[in-house]
C-alpha cells in the first residue's frame, strides 16, 4: 500500500496501544459496485465472515467477485485502538489487522468455499507480512462468527498445512480467533480497486490447491 508500515515484528501490547477515539471514522454509505448500504443489517438466512490476508484492497476484490457474496467491506480488527485511522494502523501501534468483512448467502456459496479462497488467495506461512507488505497489520487471520465456522477453519488448516509443507512452504501462521469488533476503514479504502482499477494489489497465492470446498471461479 502507499503508506510504509513500521514493520513491527510483534503485535503491540494493550498497554502500549494508541488510545483511539470514541467517534467512528467517516466511511462510504454504500457499496461502490452494488449500491447496497455498507452498514446494512445481515439479511435473514445470510451469514458473515471475516478474513485478514494482507493488503485489504486486493483481498476485498477477491471476495466481491464471488457469486453469493452479497456485501463486502474493509476495515480494522483484532487490536486495541477504537476507531483507529489508517495511519495509526500502519504505525503498528494499534494491534489491528487489515481485514475484509463479508456478508454471504450460504445457499449459493458455503463457508468452506470461502475458506478455500482464503487459503489459496495468499501465503498463510509468512507471519507478519504478505509479500512486500510488512507489518502486523498484514498478518493472516480467520475471524469466526460461530463454533461451526471455527471448527471448519481449524479443520481446513489441518488439511492444508501438509500440502504446503510438501510444496516447500513453512508452517501456517494464520490466527484463528472469534470475530473481534470490526471498525470500518475510511471511505477511500472501500472497494478501492473498483474505484482505482490500476491500483496496487500485493496479494498472491502459493499455487498450492487446498482440497476443500467447491471450485470457485
Amino acid at each position: 500500500m502507499f503508506l510504509r508500515s513500521q514493520n513491527k515484528p510483534e503485535i503491540v501490547a494493550a498497554s502500549g496501544a494508541l488510545p483511539g477515539r470514541q467517534l467512528a471514522l467517516n466511511t462510504a454509505e454504500s457499496h461502490f459496485l452494488s449500491d447496497r448500504p455498507l452498514k446494512s443489517k445481515v439479511p435473514e438466512g445470510f451469514q458473515e465472515a471475516m478474513f485478514g490476508m494482507g493488503c485489504f484492497w486486493g483481498v476485498e476484490r477477491m471476495f466481491w467477485r464471488l457469486n453469493g457474496v452479497w456485501l463486502s467491506m474493509v476495515g480494522y480488527a483484532g487490536g486495541y485502538t477504537p476507531n483507529a485511522t489508517y495511519e495509526e494502523v500502519c504505525s503498528g501501534q494499534t494491534g489491528h489487522n487489515e481485514v475484509v468483512r463479508i456478508v454471504f448467502d450460504p445457499s449459493i456459496i458455503s463457508y468452506t468455499d470461502l475458506l478455500k479462497v482464503f487459503w489459496e488467495g495468499h501465503d498463510p506461512t509468512q507471519g507478519m507480512q504478505q509479500g512486500n507488505d510488512r507489518g502486523t497489520q498484514y498478518r493472516s487471520g480467520i475471524y469466526t462468527y460461530s463454533m461451526q465456522q471455527e471448527q471448519a477453519a481449524k479443520e481446513s488448516c489441518e488439511i492444508f498445512e501438509p500440502k504446503l509443507k510438501a510444496a516447500g512452504f513453512g508452517v501456517i501462521t494464520s490466527e484463528i480467533l472469534s470475530a473481534p469488533i470490526f471498525y470500518y476503514a475510511e471511505d477511500y479504502h472501500q472497494q478501492y480497486l473498483a474505484k482505482n482499477p490500476r491500483g496496487y494489489c500485493g496479494i498472491g497465492g502459493t499455487g498450492v490447491s487446498c482440497p476443500i470446498g467447491a471450485t470457485v471461479a
